[in-house]
C-alpha cells in the first residue's frame, strides 16, 4: 500500500468525519495528504463545532502513523484569500496537486435532528438554511477555482466531491429539507460539470457518498466509540439505541479507502463525471473496511 509515494493530496474539511477517514485511507497509501479545516490546536474559532476536540493536527498525525505524510493547515474554506494562500504554499513547496477531495461540511447541527426533518422552507431559520448552503455549495466552489490550476498542470489529477446520496438516489427523494436537499444534490453535479471541463486535461471529478457513516458526532449520538459500536445495537442499553440499519453502518475509512483505490487506479478515468458509494467502489475494488465486513446501507 505504498503506490500513491510521492503524490501530493488535499482533503479539505478532514478535521472530522468522512474527510478524517480519507486523509487517513491515502496516507495508508503512502501520500502526502494536506488536511485543512477549520478546527485546530492553534485556535478553532470559526468552527461551526466549536465544542468538538477534534483537530487538523490529529488528523495529520493519524496520516503519519499510517504510513504517509500528513500537513495540517488551518484554512476557512469560506475565505477565498485563505484557499488562495493554500494554493500559493503548495504550489511553493510541491509544485503539484495529484487528488483534492472536497469533504467541506460543517452543517451538520444546523439541518437538526430528525424532530426537524421535513419542516417547510418557509418554517426554517432562513440564516440557518443559507449557512448550510454557504457551507455545503460555495465552500466547494471556492476550492475548485482556487485550487483545480495546480491539478490540471498535468493530466492524471483526481477531484473527489463528498456528499450524501448518489445523483441516482437523490433524483426521486426529498433529503430532509430544502437546503440540505439542494446541497446534496448540487454536490453530485459539481462533480459531473467539473468531470465536463476536466476531461480536456486529462484529469477527472468523482461524487462520492458514504453509507450511515460512524463519524465522531454519530457515535457520541450513540454513546459509543468505534470499538464498540455494535453495543449501540443493543436493545437492553440505558443509552440511546440505534435502528436495526445501524447494523451496516461503515467507519469513515471505508469510504476513504474507496477514494484512495479510486486515485492508485491507472483507469481511475472511467469513473470521471460518476456518482457512487463507497459500497460499489468495495465491490470494484475489492477493499474492506477496518472489521474486514463491505457494509453497504444504500442496499
Amino acid at each position: 500500500m505504498t503506490q500513491l509515494r510521492g503524490k501530493v493530496a488535499v482533503v479539505a474539511g478532514a478535521t472530522r468525519g468522512a474527510g478524517r477517514g480519507i486523509a487517513a485511507a491515502l496516507g495508508e497509501a503512502g501520500a502526502t495528504v494536506i488536511c485543512t479545516g477549520r478546527s485546530s490546536m492553534s485556535g478553532s474559532a470559526a468552527s461551526d463545532y466549536p465544542g468538538r476536540p477534534e483537530t487538523i493536527e490529529e488528523t495529520a498525525a493519524l496520516v503519519d502513523r499510517l504510513g504517509g505524510t500528513g500537513v495540517a493547515m488551518r484554512v476557512d474554506h469560506l475565505d477565498a484569500g485563505q484557499v488562495r494562500r493554500l494554493a500559493d504554499v503548495i504550489d511553493a513547496e510541491y509544485g503539484r496537486l495529484d487528488v483534492l477531495v472536497n469533504d467541506i461540511w460543517g452543517a451538520e447541527q444546523l439541518k437538526g435532528g430528525p424532530a426537524d426533518w421535513g419542516k417547510p422552507i418557509w418554517e426554517h431559520d432562513l440564516e440557518a438554511g443559507l449557512r448550510i448552503v454557504r457551507l455545503g455549495v460555495e465552500t466547494h466552489l471556492i476550492t475548485s477555482h482556487c485550487l483545480l490550476p495546480l491539478m490540471v498542470e498535468s493530466p492524471g489529477g483526481l477531484l473527489v466531491e463528498v456528499t450524501d446520496g448518489t445523483a441516482a438516489y437523490n433524483a426521486d427523494r426529498y433529503r430532509i429539507s430544502v437546503f440540505y436537499d439542494l446541497v446534496k444534490t448540487a454536490v453530485n453535479r459539481l462533480a459531473f460539470a467539473q468531470g465536463h471541463e476536466l476531461a480536456a486535461r486529462g484529469c477527472a471529478a468523482v461524487a462520492i457518498t458514504p453509507g450511515w457513516l460512524r463519524s465522531e458526532m454519530m457515535l457520541d449520538a450513540f454513546g459509543v466509540a468505534e470499538d464498540s459500536w455494535r453495543d449501540a445495537l443493543d436493545p437492553q442499553r440505558t443509552e440511546p439505541v440505534a435502528p436495526p440499519g445501524f447494523a451496516e453502518s461503515e467507519s469513515p475509512r471505508y469510504v476513504g479507502r474507496a477514494v484512495a483505490a479510486m486515485a492508485m487506479d491507472p483507469q481511475r478515468a472511467r469513473w470521471n463525471q460518476r456518482s457512487v458509494t463507497s459500497a460499489e467502489l468495495a465491490r470494484e475494488y475489492g477493499f474492506t473496511d477496518l472489521d474486514g465486513r463491505q457494509p453497504d446501507s444504500w442496499a
